[in-house]
């Protein structure tokens, strides 16, 4: 009876000893899948934190910049004068569309708002007093003053950047810049994670959880209390505790040390518990599957010495059967290694693909640089070429002024090949230039200028609807010619094939921010297959002295670094249609840009 109990006592054991091991295996599961998200809250965190950073600076020097204006001086100076008042409450609300600011407002010494951006509205902030604010006191006591708080009349939560205006080295008024804030709720999208700012109080002012909104993450001292009842800056001057339990979620904070908020992303505890539970459900279900095995193992052998036991006439027979047995565990273990020689052979193999591989995607690489290099300067080599004929002969008719031209000309053009293969080479390592202010017509005027020997041979007619009136867009130099001569030329190519008579028209307008340019011709436009992969590099429908597929693919690269759009249609009268986005740069910014270039 012992002896049968004996394999039993040592399957409990085992399994006791299996059981134990669960637990170091659900904290190293835990630790993992915590580690992951830790790692994937931290990039959302930065993400978040440098967009409210940059909401706020882009604002932060307005207000001392208004103040020196003069129409905002005059106001403070004749605040009886109506057409004076008049004259600020316009020039604000011009500027407060210009920038995106909430409110802009301009107050006297006693906290008197006498102009504001949104004067002819029924919230109208004119005739109301905010001396009381924060922002005015320490405005006129500093030179600037900031605070963030719930509006007492707009009732809109914003981060107020307030300045004195100086006359005479005297303080005249203060001007404020309201910044809306409630915005950046709708930026953090429908998560199971919460995101949740809070100001220096402890109190939530920021949160996707509408319910949080404006409760203390903590207790109050008396001089927070006393300070919230005199600025005012929340619903309630006795904020409600915060009701999140701590045990669960999961909290990753970082500190906004210049202006002491605290902004942290609550995670639910059931985004870790579900992927570690369905892991340890696994896990046991292992160890049962084993145990079972294990089971059936310790049974078998426990029939087997049993068999041994009651029937010993069998012996030899269960000898011959254990030999045979035996033979084949030997011919087993052979084919296990041959099979083992065969797989390290294989594996052997599979590293030496491998190198080939990336030694074949170096090569690729190195392939594509070479094609775009070649391409993109075709073009300016082709001009080259054509101007440097010109002057030989313009050399021959001693024609010097011209031939002097001809060779200022080509050395521009040298100029520019450095400048695209500079481009392109930083297009290879990724890098991101600063944008620029550019003007739109003198870089569509240089393109032609370009392709003008191109089109008279081809006698393509150019409609141009362009306005006069310079059009300041964001882009770079060298790369807007770049995207322009790209398209430009395929248009060319395309209408080489056409046997009409060939047009090309140039359209721009101005919408929403947006500077548009299309390129419309009338040739054959493109097919279903073109629109579909004409991003693709090296993907044509030229033969291949005519291109190698990489313009359309390096246009579209340059636009979205250049925070634009690339879009290819057909127009319903026939012929490709290419719309190009660039974002407009509005002269009142070049202006201010100016002014603090100068300073």
């Amino acid at each position: 009876m012992t002896f049968l109990k004996a394999p039993w006592r040592s399957l409990v054991w085992l399994g006791l000893l299996l059981v134990v091991l669960l637990w170091p295996i659900h904290r190293l599961v835990e630790s993992y899948y915590l580690e992951g998200l830790t790692r994937k809250n931290e990039q959302t965190l930065d993400l978040f934190v440098a967009n409210l950073q940059g909401t706020l600076q882009r604002y932060e020097v307005l207000p001392q910049i208004l103040g020196r204006l003069p129409s905002v001086q005059q106001a403070l100076l004749n605040p009886t004068h109506p057409k004076s008042l008049q004259t600020a409450n316009r020039l604000l609300k011009n500027i407060q569309q210009q920038t995106g600011a909430d409110v802009i407002y301009l107050m006297n010494t006693d906290g008197l708002t006498l102009a504001a951006s949104n004067w002819d509205e029924e919230r109208s902030f004119v005739g109301n007093s905010f001396a009381f604010r924060p922002y005015f006191s320490h405005a006129l006591k500093y030179g600037r003053g900031e605070f963030f708080g719930l509006g007492n009349i707009s009732f809109k939560r914003g981060y107020y950047f307030g300045s004195a205006v100086l006359s005479s080295d005297q303080v005249k008024g203060v001007i404020v810049v309201k910044v809306d804030l409630d915005f950046t709720e709708t930026l953090w999208g429908k998560t199971p994670e919460q995101l949740l700012v809070t100001d220096k109080n402890g109190v939530v002012i920021l949160t996707s959880q509408p319910e949080w909104r404006f409760k203390a993450t903590r207790e109050l001292d008396p001089e927070e209390q006393l300070s919230i009842a005199e600025h005012q800056p929340y619903t309630s001057i006795n904020p409600s505790p915060f009701t999140a339990k701590p045990q669960d979620w999961l909290k990753l904070n970082q500190l906004l040390p210049t202006i002491g908020w605290q902004v942290s992303i609550f995670t639910p505890r059931r985004l870790i518990n579900e992927p570690v539970n369905t892991a340890m459900a696994v896990a046991t279900a292992s160890l049962l599957a084993l145990l079972l095995i294990l089971g059936l193992i310790m049974q078998r052998k426990h029939h087997y010495l049993e068999r041994i036991a009651l029937d010993t006439q069998a012996k030899r027979e269960l000898e011959a059967s254990v030999r045979t047995r035996t033979q084949d565990l030997q011919t087993l273990n052979s084919r296990l290694k041959q099979e083992v020689l065969e797989r390290e052979s294989a594996q052997q193999e599979l590293v030496r693909a491998q190198d080939e591989l990336v030694q074949a995607g170096k090569l690729s690489a190195l392939g594509i640089m070479s094609a775009s290099i070649s391409h993109e300067l075709n073009q300016p080599l082709a001009a080259i070429r054509s101007y440097t004929d010109n002057a030989k002969v313009l050399l021959n008719q001693q024609r010097l002024e011209e031939t002097a031209n001809n060779l200022n000309l080509i050395g521009s053009l040298t100029e520019r090949m450095a400048s695209i293969i500079e481009h392109l080479r930083a297009f290879a390592r990724r890098d991101r230039h600063a944008s620029e202010h550019v003007a739109l017509q003198p870089a569509i005027d240089d393109t032609l200028n370009l392709v003008a020997k191109r089109q008279l041979n081809l006698g393509i007619e150019i409609l141009r609807s362009i306005p006069e009136a310079t059009l300041w867009v964001e882009a770079g130099e060298t790369r807007l010619r770049q995207i322009l001569s790209n398209l430009v030329s395929n248009a060319f190519d395309a209408l080489s094939e056409s046997n009409q008579a060939r047009k090309l028209w140039l359209t721009t307008q101005v919408t929403d921010g947006w500077v548009v340019l299309t390129l419309r011709d009338n040739a054959a436009g493109f097919t279903q297959e073109a629109l579909e992969q004409a991003y693709e590099p090296f993907y044509t429908t030229k033969t291949s002295a005519k291109g190698l597929g990489l313009g359309l693919a390096i246009c579209h690269s340059l636009t979205q670094a250049l925070k634009g759009r690339l879009v290819l249609a057909n127009h319903p009268e026939g012929g490709a249609l290419v719309t190009l986005y660039l974002r407009q740069i509005p002269e009142a910014n070049l202006l201010n840009s100016s002014e603090d270039s100068f300073k």
